[in-house]
């Protein structure tokens, strides 16, 4: 097994003692690494293309990023958005130009959290990816849509890694404990560190590496979950999930929110909060319940959310977390309706499997001579100058489409004043088309 890891020293962190040398040392990732797949595939053909690895913490973006140099011979510069600046990417434009210019080597830039790069910085070194000086890695656990400049998202492949499974943290546990020269670990402690991990193998070395020098310190042989308890208990209560995992947990407190169950909304929150979670993805999932369960119910609830993100970014914990309180507190006493969310399924869904049709030529804009003698545009009624500014009886959707209706509103919240005024004006569609008759 030696022979998939690369050698360190032999006192190096246990992470740096496990991170793979070869593709095949590599825990996870199967959909992008296995036979026939697209990370696989780009190794194999030695032409990579710039990219972006997405994915949460701990499941092996950094450790790509030098399988990729690695396989191609090229030069490899690691930079750290957090701690990096301009200076410091023109400093590794210089090396770069440098290496092609002595030796022909390549290099491959890898920037560690590259959201958290700004525009200025990220334009930087765009021109050098565009002119093949620099093939460019990132690794983000934001989403690169909205924290990479759209310049460099089209010049980047956008690789999505996933948390680890069970099993696949399990093999993990498995290598380091080869390490460990005949240590004993119960099988209930192995599923109690596993569960705390939580799909991140950064985490799991981690705290397999306090555990191992705590029993070589204790001068024990066989970790029991009594030994477990007693020397990292703090720890575990802190992040031990009670046997839920971490996705049960966001589920617990989305359907809490639902229920419009304010306490049991404001625990599972604080549960998840001091089980270590991320607030900023607590964030975006209250933004999520926002539009999905409360919607145009109580728009008032869509802002909060997205206010309480930022109130969070600007302030930080504790302060910060007392936003995102009083944004789950809200949506769960807000009025609900899915009206909204259900429109867009149905819609999305009738769009995929309806046929291309054409716009109605009187809602086509003319702003040339030959497009008026073409008849776009003829007919149209300019809504702000009908009674209610409301042109009653036009029909909007193409001329050969069937009679849908996506938006059925609620009459809880806003919602209910909404269905009101569309019932109005349906009215007065009814009574166009009866004058139109001569009924």
């Amino acid at each position: 097994m030696s022979e998939l890891f690369a050698p360190v020293a032999p006192h190096a962190p246990l992470a740096e003692r496990l991170r793979p040398a070869t593709l095949d040392g590599v825990v996870g990732q199967s959909h992008l690494l296995g036979e026939g797949k697209p990370l696989r595939l780009a190794f194999a053909s030695g032409k990579l293309p710039s990219m972006i690895l997405w994915g949460p913490p701990g499941v092996g973006k950094t450790t790509l990023a030098r399988l990729v140099a690695g396989a191609v011979d090229a030069e490899f510069i690691p930079l750290s958005a957090v701690l990096s600046g301009v200076k410091d990417i023109r400093e590794a434009v210089e090396r770069a130009q440098h290496s092609l210019q002595q030796s022909g080597r390549r290099t491959i830039m890898f920037v560690d959290e590259v959201h958290r790069f700004n525009k200025s910085q990220q334009d930087a070194f765009l021109p050098f990816v565009e002119s093949g000086l620099l093939t460019f890695i990132g690794a983000t656990t934001e989403n690169p849509s909205f924290e990479v400049n759209s310049a460099l998202l089209s010049r980047a492949q956008v690789f999505v890694l996933q948390p680890l499974s069970a099993d696949e943290l399990g093999l993990l546990f498995d290598r380091a404990l080869t390490l460990q020269n005949g240590l004993q670990v119960d099988a209930e402690v192995r599923e109690q560190v596993l569960d705390y991990a939580d799909g991140d193998a950064r985490r799991l070395f981690n705290f397999l590496e306090q555990l191992f020098n705590a029993a070589e310190s204790a001068g024990i042989k066989h970790i029991d979950v009594k030994f477990l308890e007693s020397t990292l208990s703090s720890k575990l209560r802190r992040f031990d999930k009670g046997g839920d995992a971490f996705y049960d947990q966001i589920s617990a407190l989305h359907k809490s929110v639902r229920g419009s169950n304010p306490d049991a909304a404001l625990y599972w929150l604080m549960r998840m909060l001091d089980g270590g979670a991320d607030p900023l993805y607590m964030g975006r999932r209250i933004v999520r319940m926002a539009i999905e369960d409360i919607g145009l119910a109580d728009p008032r609830a869509q802002t909060m959310a997205v206010e309480a993100c930022e109130i969070y970014e600007r302030l930080g914990s504790p302060e910060g977390e007392l936003a995102l309180c009083n944004a789950v507190l809200y949506m769960a006493v807000a009025a609900k309706s899915n009206a909204a969310y259900m429109a867009y399924n149905q819609a999305k869904a009738f769009v995929a499997q309806d046929q291309s049709r054409p716009v109605p030529l009187h809602l086509r804009n003319a702003p040339t001579k030959l497009m008026k003698n073409l008849d776009y545009g003829k007919e149209y009624r300019y809504a702000h100058d009908e009674p209610e500014a409301y042109a009653a009886g036009v029909d909007y959707f193409p001329d050969d489409m069937p009679k849908v209706k996506f938006y059925q509103p609620t009459p809880r919240g806003l919602e209910g004043k909404i269905g009101e005024k569309l019932a109005h004006l349906r009215e007065l569609d009814q009574n166009y088309h009866r004058k139109k008759a001569g009924k």
